[in-house]
């Protein structure tokens, strides 16, 4: 299956420090990912990471974590949890500058044709932007935030094979499952 590389980019008024801590937080959720709240088996090469719901009900998407460069690159697998499509993987750059941050976000790998190839393109531009929004504003703009009120709407239409009970995290070092959501 052919396979893409999709680069989205923004530059940011805010330190590199805080966007850092914006994307890869778990101690509460991560405006700029859909709202989602990062569960981590540490923030290592080799651990894996869920992204839940805010209540930690439902898995969306599972990767592992193969570079942790703070604050400068963070890349991971990730593949959503209602498809069977293979993983991609995905990078987070960061890069100061006179301006701000530049903020990268690229997706390698992405197999063509599939729903997480639509999903991916799609929402690689949402992210950029709604991070921008959140880090100048403090919150993302007024369209995300309606979004993010019709998923909660819609959570209890979530697939089985999402619950989070079927996707525990494990650590880099001893693959032990980690089912604590939050905290770094």
């Amino acid at each position: 299956m052919p396979e893409v590389q999709n680069v989205f980019r923004v530059v940011i008024r805010a330190s590199v420090e805080d966007v850092w801590h914006e994307i890869t937080r778990t101690d509460a959720p991560i405006l700029a990912f859909f709202n989602s709240r990062m569960d981590a088996g540490g923030l290592v090469p080799g651990a894996t990471i869920a992204m839940r719901t805010p209540n930690g009900k439902y898995t969306g998407v599972v990767g592992e974590i193969l570079e942790f460069d703070p604050p400068r690159r963070f890349v991971h697998t990730f593949r959503f949890t209602a498809y069977d499509d293979p993983p991609c993987t995905v990078a987070y750059d960061l890069k100061e500058t006179a301006e701000g941050v530049e903020f990268t976000l690229t997706i390698l790998d992405l197999p063509v044709g599939t729903k997480t190839a639509k999903q991916m393109v799609q929402g690689g531009s949402m992210i950029v932007k709604t991070l921008k929004a959140v880090m100048e504003t403090g919150k993302p703009p007024m369209g995300i935030r309606m979004l993010y009120v019709l998923f909660a709407v819609m959570g209890p239409m979530t697939p089985k094979k999402c619950l989070s009970e079927r996707w525990p995290v494990r650590g880099a070092r001893n693959g032990a499952a980690h089912e604590q959501i939050g905290g770094h």
